[in-house]
């Protein structure tokens, strides 16, 4: 009897072991397989079991959870979704993350290793930790203006802090509510049917995602140049410059909106907009010159987003400055068409680096990440500056932009008890420029008590609606850029 009970033992001992060896293939030779496997839904399941983070707005939560008792416990609501949908992006059971709710996954969900406190102890229990929250750097009353600035229009605005970058409103309309994408129901599927098909493309941030010829706006770039390679040394000179101009090389006679700018000074075209002064300025300039500070500016970023161009923290889209170009192409592309393109977010970069001193500040959108108590996780730190510009240079552009606002195109800017510097812009494109044009508008505004600027905006309005005469960027932008700005004067 003895020998058939060691052989019963030994059979035990030897499937005891099989199954120890399969329990070891599986959980360390197979892990990356099973884990990876579609049908495997722990994971999604940890992820949404638990509340997600917020995404705070002035200290205020504009995103949520909600308890939806289903196996899939939580689901992502918003406060004014449409408000900050450009901002947020949207956090989707079925079709993911975009802008910050992809960038943040890891606070917000709580996967990021840094919200761990004992990070060997959440090993052995396998557990999450609460997904911590981002603290913006947004202004929200700016963020309403922009909102109801661009009611019922298409469009963008951006706005940011000279001195530091931070981002004080990125809003695109039309907009849309990321709530209808927060659940894995039959609903989810048709919103992102609906969303996807709509050819006013809602889901599109127009302020970082979509570049548009900037018009008469990168004249600001322009005459930067211009002063920084001393071809133009008197604001008040005469620059001998015929209107209509003939390109280069060219018969093709380019002329003006406006009246009075033969011979024009760099004050009085820049004050109304002469396309045959800026033009011909590009030509003198030169290629590398124009080329130089364009991309001090930002434009062509080396590699662009794909290889680390800037990110705020979600990627933005490379603005260019075509370098292979002819002198009646060059002409074009210093006064914002040709190939010249450029974001909204850029060209606010480009009055901010006016209105602080010729320096440009890395824009940005986080001002920290917290644990969910509160506890700071991560700090945006100090950002980084260049010089783009002689501050000489910025100091009387800064001139040119306020002649525009008390004088010029852009009086629908002015603001009382503050100094407001301006450029509108009206960029045709389109074949043969056909398409209805685009009414920019790039500013910065300091309160007569504010020791320094406080705010630089750009507005870009694609109006398809309006009457072609009446597009202009005084017109149009301007108004939401003077919105925007008291907004944030009066914060």
């Amino acid at each position: 009897m003895s020998r058939h009970i060691r052989h019963a033992a030994v059979f035990c001992v030897l499937l005891l072991v099989a199954l120890l060896v399969n329990a070891a293939r599986v959980q360390v030779v197979r892990s990356t397989s099973y884990e990876d496997n579609p049908a495997n839904r722990r994971a999604s399941i940890a992820r949404y079991g638990q509340p997600r983070g917020d995404i705070l707005v002035g200290g205020e939560p504009v995103t949520g959870s909600r308890d939806s008792g289903e196996q899939l416990r939580y689901e992502r609501t918003y406060t004014n979704g449409p408000l900050w949908a450009p901002v947020t992006g949207f956090a989707s059971q079925v079709y993911g993350t975009t802008f910050l709710e992809h960038t943040e996954d890891g606070v917000l969900s709580g996967a990021d290793p840094l919200l761990r406190p004992f990070p060997l102890w959440n090993d052995v229990t396998r557990s999450r930790p609460a997904g911590g929250n981002v603290v913006t750097t947004l202004n929200a009353g700016a963020q309403r203006a922009a909102y109801q600035g661009l009611a019922g229009r298409k469009g963008a605005v951006a706005a940011v802090e000279p001195a530091t970058g931070r981002i004080l409103a990125l809003f695109s309309a039309p907009s849309y509510d990321p709530a209808v994408l927060s659940g894995n129901g039959p609903a989810v599927e048709r919103e992102w049917t609906r969303l996807n098909a709509d050819p006013d493309r809602p889901m599109l941030n127009r302020a970082v995602r979509q570049t548009y010829p900037p018009g008469s706006t990168f004249k600001v770039v322009t005459a930067a140049a211009a002063l920084d390679a001393g071809v133009i040394r008197d604001l008040d000179a005469p620059t001998d410059s015929p209107a209509p101009y003939t390109l280069p090389g060219t018969t093709t006679r380019l002329a003006n909106a406006s009246r009075g700018c033969e011979d024009a000074s760099l004050r009085d075209a820049f004050m109304w907009s002469c396309n045959t002064v800026f033009a011909k300025l590009g030509v003198d300039v030169g290629v590398a010159n124009m080329a130089a500070t364009a991309e001090a500016f930002g434009f062509d970023a080396p590699g662009g987003t794909s290889s680390g161009g800037v990110r705020i923290p979600f990627s933005v889209a490379p603005s260019t400055f075509d370098t292979s170009v002819d002198r009646a192409q060059l002409a074009l592309s210093s006064i914002g068409q040709y190939n010249t393109r450029a974001t909204p977010l850029q060209m606010a970069m480009v009055a901010a680096a006016v209105a602080n001193g010729g320096q440009m500040r890395t824009p940005y959108l986080v001002e920290r990440t917290t644990r969910r108590g509160g506890t700071t996780v991560a700090t945006a730190g100090s950002r980084p500056a260049r010089q783009v510009m002689y501050p000489s240079t910025a100091r009387r552009l800064r001139q040119l932009m306020t002649d525009v606002v008390r004088e010029g195109t852009g009086t629908n800017a002015a603001i009382p008890g503050a100094t407001v510097g301006g450029k509108t812009g009206t960029a045709q494109h389109g074949i043969g420029n056909a398409g209805t044009p685009y009414a920019w508008f790039v500013s910065w505004a300091q309160g007569d008590r504010d020791p320094e600027p406080k705010v630089a905006v750009a507005v870009v309005v694609e109006d398809s609606a309006a009457n072609r005469r009446d597009i202009t960027g005084g017109g149009l932008a301007a108004p939401i850029a003077r919105a925007v700005m008291e907004a944030v004067l009066t914060s």
